[in-house]
């Protein structure tokens, strides 16, 4: 029986459980690294906001009132700004995916479906009418004006034909 939730959407990724008795273990210390990572509020998306802000735009963060909670909303201009952490959303996958050693049953289905996640996000919000942007968070903290660029373009473009 097939996962979706749509007619010919593809057949959605199942993640396995990550626990020990499914044969997942985790050390202290790696379960210590883990939960340092964040989720909102990254340094990255922290810099493209004030960055942003600087430009006169305004803006929602993690806006929870729309599907895959854009990390930034610009509601007036129907623009949604993510930025994804390589590792969680699959940069270079094809590559990084057999550097996996470890729980590999685990990771590879979650990274995997994490990006299927993102592609069905993007589709569900340009069915809504929004321009979407993903930027990996290498791209912002190394190229932030030319990301910054991209969103700005679109605006003042956006601006002009819809004010």
């Amino acid at each position: 029986m097939p996962t979706t939730d749509y007619p010919g959407e593809e057949e959605r990724i199942k993640v396995p459980r990550f626990n020990e008795e499914s044969g997942f273990y985790t050390t202290p210390k790696r379960s210590k690294i883990m939960g340092k990572i964040r989720a909102k509020n990254t340094k990255p998306e922290i810099a493209f906001r004030k960055a942003l802000w600087a430009k006169g735009y305004r803006y929602r963060v993690d806006y929870k009132k729309l599907i895959g909670r854009p990390d930034i909303l610009l509601k007036k201009y129907k623009t949604a700004i993510f930025i994804d952490g390589e590792f969680w959303h699959g940069h270079n996958w094809e590559i990084r995916k057999g550097k996996i050693k470890t729980n590999r049953e685990f990771w590879i289905p979650k990274i995997e479906r994490n990006i299927q996640r993102d592609k069905e996000v993007n589709t569900a919000l340009e069915n809504l009418g929004y321009k979407v942007f993903r930027f990996w968070e290498k791209a912002v903290k190394k190229e932030l004006e030319h990301c910054l660029q991209q969103v700005t373009d679109h605006l003042s473009t956006y601006e002009k034909n819809h004010f």
